[in-house]
């Protein structure tokens, strides 16, 4: 048995009674937390440890950090193949000539089911090595930046290969594949399907296996359905077997998006939280992506299943989506008492990250309240951390520092100007730093950042993998003309 004492900082805890201890401490045995609290009641804990162990007790000084759970970013798409195209690097310097992108504007329905119906032959086009070496850089900037269990909403990537990069990385990781079989043409009143619903499930089966395979304990899965606009009655019902069949969470995109009401009820007959409620995907194993667009009778419905929102305020902004702010529904299921998550979502490069999303909320929702208290400080880091990981099913094992959960915590500084004479250093992390900030990631009691640099991996390998990888997708499936690709490197070499 192996034993690390972290003592002397401001220990979050993020437990059901948001505990926080001024100078607490945190002991991990092997791969789990075996007590936490203030510093003197950790240390009995510590005399309690056979002698053995404790001689070989390490001791972290934590003075001037925060201890935080590590995050859980439960709506996450892996996109990092498209860093040249999807409003990637090849954009020119200025942002003036900007135009409002299909996911503003209330959304361009039409063509966001077209484009995510096309997802599927991009993904094949991705050889598994380079699907890999993409998947390891992607996710670890989400590790670099504090989350340690992430879990997968659908990405444009191969998901065996996702598994084998996290696994390469260490960190938690709920896989998944991109369902999708239907589209909404502009030009039809009614879907048209595009592929069979019985070989989108099967490759759900498939990476089944594959996680059965798993001896890490830091692999699951779960199925999901890209979004309601690309999904059928028939793929509908599979994923409601597979769900009820392995006793497994299930994650859709719903109420999105301001115009997906009215091209459901055109397309499908019904908006799509009815349709899900209707085929039997409605109850607590659901995590809805967004949620912001569902009427009185839906939230009821939500808040009946008692199902799971996730939601990014961080990234709505960048995207032109009102998806808290125009309805206002997300916030007010929250008050109701649903439980309501933070997640970054997607983006072909790197973006805001967990923290600067509970920095989003904290502020947003409490704009919109005119209540400085409706979301404090340690209600956006359950929100990140608890909650997120009970609407992934995983918060048997972690969200929260407590005995008997997975050692997964960060330490980040607290001691430098932005912290001056504020006894709450979490409301400092929130106003002036962010994902850059956190100095070490603990998964399982294993250490995979510490002073801010990976400890297994090397980054500048990683990143050089990445580039090379994303060159020959680019200019073999994408057919970006080398020259141009070439020149962006070539920059980023200088």
């Amino acid at each position: 048995m192996t034993a690390r004492l972290i003592t002397g900082g401001t220990v979050y805890t993020a437990d059901a009674q948001e505990s926080v201890h001024a100078r607490g401490a945190v002991l991990i045995v092997d791969d789990k937390v075996a007590a936490v609290g203030p510093a003197a009641e950790v240390g009995q804990a510590v005399d309690g440890l056979d002698a053995a162990v404790r001689s070989r007790l390490r001791t972290v000084d934590a003075s001037g950090m925060m201890v935080l759970p590590g995050f859980v970013n439960a709506h996450w798409h892996e996109m990092f193949a498209m860093g040249f195209t999807m409003r990637g690097a090849l954009r020119p310097v200025s942002d003036r000539e900007d135009q409002v992108a299909f996911m503003g504007g209330g959304g361009d329905m039409h063509q966001i089911s077209a484009t995510f119906d096309r997802f599927d032959d991009l993904i094949e086009a991705l050889t598994p090595d380079e699907a890999q070496a993409i998947a390891e850089y992607s996710m670890w900037i989400q590790l670099r930046g504090g989350v340690t269990t992430l879990g997968d909403m659908g990405s444009l990537n191969r998901p065996h290969s996702m598994v084998a990069a996290a696994r390469r990385l260490g960190i938690r990781f709920s896989a998944s594949t991109w369902a999708s079989d239907a589209i909404c043409p502009p030009d039809r009143s009614r879907f048209v399907r595009t592929r069979d619903a019985d070989t989108v499930l099967a490759g759900f089966e498939s990476l089944l296996g594959v996680v059965a395979a798993d001896t890490t304990g830091r692999i699951r899965c779960r199925p999901n359905v890209s979004y309601v606009t690309n999904m059928t009655d028939e793929l509908a019902r599979g994923m409601a077997d597979l769900v009820a069949r392995h006793d497994l969470p299930f994650a859709t995109h719903v109420g999105a998006l301001r115009n997906e009401v009215e091209l459901m009820r055109t397309y499908y007959g019904e908006t799509g939280l009815r349709r899900l409620a209707e085929l039997g995907l409605v109850d607590d194993r659901l995590m809805a992506g967004h949620g912001a667009f569902l009427d009185e009778h839906e939230q009821k419905l939500m808040l009946a299943a008692r199902a799971h929102i996730s939601h990014s305020p961080g990234k709505y902004g960048p995207s032109g989506e009102s998806s808290l702010t125009e309805t206002g529904v997300v916030p007010a299921l929250r008050r109701a008492g649903l439980d309501v998550s933070l997640s970054t979502d997607a983006a072909a490069l790197p973006g805001a990250g967990i923290a600067e999303t509970m920095r989003a909320a904290w502020q947003m929702y409490n704009e919109m309240s005119a209540d400085q208290t409706e979301v404090l400080p340690t209600d956006a880091l359950a929100m990140a951390t608890r909650i997120a990981a009970k609407g992934l099913r995983w918060d048997d094992a972690v969200g929260s520092l407590e005995p008997g959960k997975q050692a997964d915590l960060l330490l980040v500084r607290a001691d430098d100007w932005r912290y001056l004479l504020n006894p709450r250093p979490l409301e400092s992390f929130l106003w002036l730093a962010g994902s850059a900030d956190v100095d070490t990631v603990i998964v399982g009691g294993r250490t995979l950042v510490e002073g801010g640099r990976g400890v297994e991996v090397d980054e500048a390998a990683l990143q050089d993998r990445y580039l090379q990888a994303l060159r020959g997708f680019t200019t073999r499936a994408l057919r970006v003309p080398a020259e141009a690709v070439d020149r962006v490197l070539g920059q980023v070499a200088r």
